[in-house]
């Protein structure tokens, strides 16, 4: 379940949840899909219909996915060059016709959305079925080497004394939630992603509401890449202006209508989670599936216990009575939450510890201040100015003083000076309460974390706690106004408690960041918003985005159907093996390399247009392909019988 070099190691001991996932008959592979299209008989003769060619395919794929808009690709088409080509399309409306024909993926719907209170513009949900979505990624040929399916616990040792976290199925709440599903099912985890982000640039102030959707199966070396397309667009979720007198109570409206709509987009999933479904794993197989969202179960029944005392008490419609008596349990005042009836799920899930808005952002609205005040701006500034320029990372010849709206990257490219920058000049206790905070950040964003490693990201917090009061001592920390606070009221401080204990339950914090989501937002929302005429925003990305689905899908499904541009695909495999253990997303077209084919490529090419010596053979009825770097270079003989079952060897 981990990358191979770990596998082999024979000091890791793995627990395997008994009786999960059993497979049935029935099941669909991606390509089996891709042929039932209803142009699928037009592709016998010609597999890139409907386009004319695997030519005229690869430059309209290309003008498609380039962001131009249809009266740039209009005038590429009607260069004189351009024209001589036998292309099936001259204009950008004829190219878009054409991908329409294409084999579609899950389609997006549209749903007026009523509310009680007014608001200045009809409210549009855009959405898609989320159950079609999980299918899709469940079925993907890309994601059938990184998928895990059945909950395992992994150890340092065949004593089992000390467990090692990794992955969503490492954890306790995965084992838990498998065993609450029926024998043989298979448990989906799925993610979901939801924050607002703004599509004008500079001016305009239009914003729009994604919700991602992914699934917590597929191992995060893969998921966290955002080359693998693994988070996808689920809904558009309506912005409202409501019209009303308390600005408060326009956010309390905002909080239920938010609700309501995930209430409408995640029913089919909430089906999923209840009673289960048959989905096609990406081998052809049937599986019975359960697709809840990854939680930790204890705190929903809490909540939901203080919903129904609050509803007793007063009526829900009255927005503005329902949410003082909501708050006096520090709720938002919406009384049907969507997770309410989804089995196994729980709020706990969206206080996942999220590493770039809980730590390093707080870093930044906290940590460097305090740093900051204790050195002085002018100092500060003139410690990182002096810095030594290191090739990768943020120079800060101006200091830091004056940084406004810093990225994520700025933050951590801060952190790794810090230290170094504040201490000799900051009293003592001061560097030592923000070394702590720093040495517990980065212990938590490793991605193998042993009982040993929560000890030591404990220990580091209690080291804080222990010197914090030097922080408000010193007058370190200040609000508005810069008046100096003597109390550690901050909410990230508070939810950093949480990390250590979430680590067993749901594996390490790393995969959980919202650095992946933030730039699928771009590639989402932003790329798509650009190309349109910057009027309704929401129907042409959604129609842009069906676009590049088709595109990627028949990308891939001619991956399968071509040989000679799998030939091409696999000879590029072959040669340009990857240094990163085998996690490339490339490599996986080597499951279906044709080595009698490449292997009598090989042998007919003449020897200064191929690597020699040559890697492949084949005599009869067997291929052999030579790895250039062997996955195993040392092993026994009794190592090599176990591994692969070969007791007689």
């Amino acid at each position: 379940m981990l990358d191979e070099t770990r596998d082999e190691d024979s000091t890791l001991n793995f627990e395997y949840f008994p009786g999960a996932v059993q497979t049935y008959n029935g099941g669909s592979t991606f390509v089996n899909k891709f042929d039932v299209d209803k142009f699928s008989e037009l592709r016998s003769s010609n597999v890139y219909y409907p386009f004319a060619s695997s030519g005229d395919w690869e430059l309209g794929s290309w003008l498609l996915r380039s962001g131009l808009s249809m009266s740039a690709i209009n005038t590429f088409l009607s260069l004189r060059l351009i024209k001589k080509l036998p292309l099936s399309f001259h204009t950008a409306n004829e190219l878009r016709r054409r991908a329409e024909l294409l084999p579609s993926g899950p389609r997006w719907k549209s749903q007026e959305i009523c509310t009680l209170h007014p608001t200045k513009r009809p409210l549009i949900l855009y959405w898609c079925d989320p159950l079609e979505l999980v299918q899709f990624l469940f079925n993907n040929p890309e994601f059938q080497d990184t998928m895990e399916l059945s909950p395992y616990r992994l150890y340092d040792s065949a004593a089992h004394l000390h467990r090692i976290y990794t992955e969503w199925m490492l954890g306790e709440d995965a084992w838990s939630m498998q065993s609450q599903i029926p024998r043989g099912a298979t448990l989906l985890g799925t993610i979901l992603s939801s924050d607002k982000t703004t599509i004008s640039v500079l001016t305009g102030d239009r914003v729009a509401h994604p919700l991602l959707i992914s699934l917590a199966n597929i191992k995060m070396a893969t998921r966290l890449k955002s080359s693998s397309h693994s988070f996808l667009l689920a809904a558009l979720l309506p912005i409202p202006k409501f019209i009303h007198k308390n600005k408060q109570m326009k956010g309390v409206l905002e909080a239920h209508l938010i609700h309501h709509c995930l209430d409408i987009v995640l029913e089919p999933l909430k089906q999923a989670a209840r009673l289960g479904v048959m989905m096609s794993d990406p081998w052809g197989h049937s599986r019975y599936c359960f697709t809840p969202i990854a939680s930790y179960p204890c705190t929903s029944s809490t909540t939901l216990a203080q919903l129904a005392v609050v509803a007793s008490k007063v009526d829900p419609s009255d927005i503005e009575v329902y949410f003082r008596e909501a708050q006096k349990f520090r709720l938002n005042g919406v009384d049907k939450p969507f997770w309410r009836d989804i089995p196994l799920s729980c709020p706990s899930k969206f206080l996942t510890p999220e590493l770039l808005h809980h730590l390093h952002k707080e870093f930044g609205d906290h940590d460097a201040k305090w740093c900051i005040n204790a050195l002085g701006s002018a100092e500060i500034n003139f410690r990182f100015s002096i810095l030594q320029p290191v090739t990768g990372f943020c120079h800060f010849k101006e200091g830091i003083s004056t940084l406004k709206q810093v990225t994520g990257r700025t933050l951590r490219d801060i952190q790794r000076f810090i230290i170094g920058v504040i201490a000799g000049c900051a009293p003592r206790e001061v560097v030592t309460t923000v070394q702590a905070l720093m040495d517990f950040r980065y212990r938590i964003q490793a991605n193998h974390i042993t009982d040993g490693d929560i000890e030591s990201i404990g220990s580091a917090l209690r080291e804080f706690h222990l010197h914090k009061h030097s922080i408000l001592n010193a007058g370190l920390c200040c609000g508005k106004g810069n008046k100096p606070i003597d109390n550690w009221h901050i909410p990230k401080l508070e939810l950093m408690q949480s990390v250590a204990p979430s680590i067993p339950r749901v594996g390490v914090s790393i995969q959980w960041s919202a650095d992946l989501t933030e730039h699928a937002h771009i590639e989402q929302i932003k790329d798509p918003a650009r190309g349109s005429n910057n009027n309704n925003y929401d129907p042409q990305i959604c129609r842009q985005l069906d676009r590049l689905e088709k595109c990627r899908n028949f990308d891939l499904a001619m991956s399968f159907k071509d040989p000679g541009l799998r030939m091409a695909v696999a000879t590029t495999a072959i040669d340009d093996e990857p240094d990163d253990g085998g996690n490339d997303l490339c490599v996986r077209s080597q499951h279906f390399t044709d080595y009698f084919a490449h292997s009598v490529q090989l042998a007919s090419s003449p020897p200064d247009t191929i690597s020699l010596p040559r890697r492949a053979f084949s005599v009869g009825c067997i291929a052999f392909n030579l790895a250039y770097n062997p996955n195993i270079c040392h092993i026994s003989v009794d190592k090599t019988a176990a591994k692969f079952g070969l007791p007689d060897l």
